[in-house]
């Protein structure tokens, strides 16, 4: 069963109003191993609506985003590259991929509007892991053994506990998504190393 897991940057907080701006993607194997990336900025349909506190977040200006390919190439690459990658024929052989990222219930809200509004059929199932609850459980067993853990559950939180952080202060999509590969990785360390009682 693949896993891709992914981030994105928008334009603010609304799907309905505001715009996908960047695309990251790491698709990993069974063991969580990564096989593959993906990254893309994306062209906002109105690049207008790019907020000042989103802008502070990732960087990214719509002077920046003028250049990049439209929402719709991007779906296409991202599905191509999906494809490729894993030796499918299309799209219809999707549904055993599972999404997975921080929060990411946020960003396939997102990305599934993305599709309604490019007029392009959702490719993948309703299956998803989510690094928030992953953590939550993995720092619920670490706590019960006498380990301090972080009180907030933020990537940066759950990333700085585990002593790894971004290259700079700016988000980036990939980078992001391979950050929240990593906390998966830690998160999966500690249930491999949790024991049940015998008795």
């Amino acid at each position: 069963m693949p896993y891709l897991v992914f981030d994105l940057e928008m334009s603010g907080p609304d799907p309905e109003i505001h715009d996908i701006i960047q695309v990251g993607a790491v698709l990993v194997d069974n063991d969580w191993n990564e096989i593959a990336k993906f990254e893309s900025n994306v062209c906002p349909e109105n690049i207008n609506t790019i907020s000042v506190k989103a802008e502070e977040i990732h960087g990214l200006s719509k002077y920046d985003l003028l250049d990049a390919p439209a929402m719709y190439e991007v779906l296409e690459n991202l599905e191509e590259w999906v494809k490729t990658t894993l030796k499918r024929s299309n799209t219809k052989n999707f549904h055993d991929i599972v999404l997975c990222g921080q929060g990411v219930m946020n960003d396939i809200n997102f990305l599934q509007e993305a599709y309604y509004r490019e007029n392009m059929k959702w490719p993948f199932a309703y299956k998803l892991i989510d690094l928030l609850s992953i953590s939550t459980f993995a720092f619920m067993i670490m706590k019960n053994n006498g380990l301090e853990v972080p009180k907030r559950r933020s990537l940066n939180h759950i990333a700085e506990f585990f002593d790894l952080k971004r290259e700079g202060d700016l988000h980036n999509a990939l980078e992001d998504a391979e950050l929240t590969l990593a906390c998966f990785q830690k998160c999966f360390d500690v249930a491999k190393k949790a024991k049940l009682p015998t008795e």
